[in-house]
């Protein structure tokens, strides 16, 4: 196989050199370049285009995530991490990739066998539900975008895909995921879908307001327009329906 071009992001200069020693030893990687800050960063994927980055979490004034809110390019990404619960349990929910430092040359065996394998693509997610508090990575309007799970306030049909409300946006945002795709991992207790078009987050529902028709009008936090209960999901949400 044609060997992956591959960008290493740390601002530690020995962290990179340990490392591209390690990857000297992979046909399948070609290390093209490096860099020790964001703006460096940016630079070098923009110019050469990789297919992979190893990149580090923590830089120096900046974290890695503020690369991949940057950069518009469907890039394999394997994090590099001293000891960071959470994140290691955002990749982890999200099938992504994580090496801790000092890197471990039989961790570093397993991720490159991944990331040339079928299972490196960044969209697969683990079939086990997601929690609250989780942190899920998304290809949102075509790049890749970290999305906290309690920050997305609803989901809306878009046949193959999806529209997301999330944060403090007030547009939407067209998602790579289809609405059976988000049920199989959110959360239900807070995500719950009320009409075969719709999953919406109770956790941001300012109010419920009953119609003549037995119908629900559902009004969720900066989205003007109310969304409907339809009868088939109405029975299965009284407990939400109390507001």
């Amino acid at each position: 196989m044609t060997p992956l071009r591959t960008i290493i992001i740390d601002d530690v200069k020995l962290i990179r050199e340990e490392l591209k020693a390690l990857l000297q030893s992979y046909p399948e990687i070609e290390v093209i370049g490096e860099a020790g800050t964001v703006d460096q960063a940016i630079e070098l994927v923009t110019t050469y285009k990789p297919d992979v980055v190893f990149l580090d979490i923590q830089l120096k004034d900046e974290t890695g995530f503020t690369l991949l809110e940057k950069i518009k390019m469907d890039l394999k990404i394997i994090f590099i991490t001293a000891y960071d619960q959470y994140a290691i349990r955002a990749f982890e929910v999200n099938a992504l990739d994580y090496l801790l430092k000092p890197v471990d040359k039989g961790r570093l065996d397993k991720a490159i066998s991944r990331l040339v394998s079928e299972e490196s693509d960044v969209n697969v997610v683990k079939n086990d539900k997601l929690d609250y508090n989780d942190v899920i990575y998304l290809l949102i309007n075509g790049s890749f975008k970290f999305v906290k799970i309690k920050a997305i306030r609803c989901l809306i049909a878009a046949g193959k895909y999806s529209y997301i409300y999330y944060g403090e946006r007030k547009s939407k945002d067209l998602v790579s995921k289809t609405l059976l795709e988000w049920e199989k991992i959110l959360p239900d207790q807070y995500l719950v879908r009320i009409h075969r078009s719709t999953i919406v987050n109770f956790e941001h529902v300012e109010r419920v307001k009953k119609q003549k028709n037995n119908c629900h009008e559902v009004y969720v936090r900066g989205i003007e327009q109310p969304f409907i209960i339809s009868r088939r999901y109405a029975s299965r949400l009284k407990k939400f329906l109390v507001r």
